[in-house]
């Protein structure tokens, strides 16, 4: 990742701030990712990380502070705003609509036609071997892309919405606890699939409450309590002890938020 590390960073947030009336959600909350690169996100329930993923993925402004997207300042007004710039997240229960195949999820709203007679028609073909060919781009094997996406497992499935998110041109992906319903041979697939990802250079922040997967697939880890960093680490650097003696408010950081991070 040291590649990663000496470029620009993708996403630059700067003191941000979310007030819900006397609640302070966020408070001067600031870290960079770079593509590439895979920032866990941590905390405890209440810490400010489900707001903050609002905010970076267009859901919700914040009440203060700014954010910087490959070099320039954005704001977002909607969701759609930040897809526009290929920022995208996969929650825990994905939005694949589950009564239709692999490839009519895959391409929902890109859906390639032919004209015949002066009828649209799908072209079927096309869209199930770009589909085949993308799963197997990242490793992912389904036995078939025309199998409901019901009858698919949870791997399989946040599989589909990755490779989807990738496949269209996705530069930074927010990971909502990815792992929580997944089993012990899924949660394994999944980690390597963050890898695979992040390989092909996409930035990507992964949220949970799992220290032990953190560790598996981050570069450095932040940590969010009551609203504000207290810490930032490189998982090269640090131990799970520490990490959770930072959740958990034992251990706080003297120095700013951002003190560990490379400056881009």
């Amino acid at each position: 990742m040291d590649q990663a590390h000496a470029a620009e960073p993708l996403l630059r947030i700067e003191s941000i701030t979310k007030h819900f009336g006397p609640v302070v959600a966020l408070d001067q909350v600031s870290f960079e990712v770079r593509a590439g690169e895979v920032v866990g996100l941590l905390g405890d329930n209440g810490a400010g990380k489900s707001t903050l993923i609002k905010i970076i993925s267009g859901s919700l402004e914040p009440s203060a502070g700014r954010i910087w997207f490959d070099g320039a300042p954005v704001t977002f007004e909607s969701p759609a705003d930040a897809k526009a710039l290929g920022i995208e997240t996969v929650y825990q229960d994905l939005s694949l609509c589950p009564n239709v195949d692999t490839v009519a999820n895959f391409f929902m709203g890109r859906e390639l036609h032919r004209t015949v007679l002066g009828f649209r028609l799908l072209r079927e073909r096309a869209m199930q071997a770009e589909t085949e060919r993308a799963l197997a781009d990242i490793g992912t094997h389904i036995p078939s892309v025309r199998t409901t996406v019901e009858h698919l497992s949870g791997g399989q499935r946040q599989a589909i919405e990755l490779c989807r998110f990738v496949h269209w041109g996705g530069r930074l992906v927010l990971l909502d606890e990815p792992f929580a319903a997944l089993g012990v041979a899924q949660t394994r697939r999944g980690l390597e699939l963050v890898e695979q990802i992040r390989r092909r250079g996409v930035a990507i922040v992964v949220i949970t409450h799992n220290v032990l997967h953190a560790f598996q697939v981050a570069d450095r880890i932040v940590v969010l309590r009551h609203g504000r960093v207290t810490g930032e680490r490189p998982v090269r650097s640090t131990s799970p002890e520490e990490i959770v003696s930072l959740i958990t408010g034992e251990l706080t950081d003297s120095a700013p938020a951002n003190a560990t991070a490379p400056v881009g």
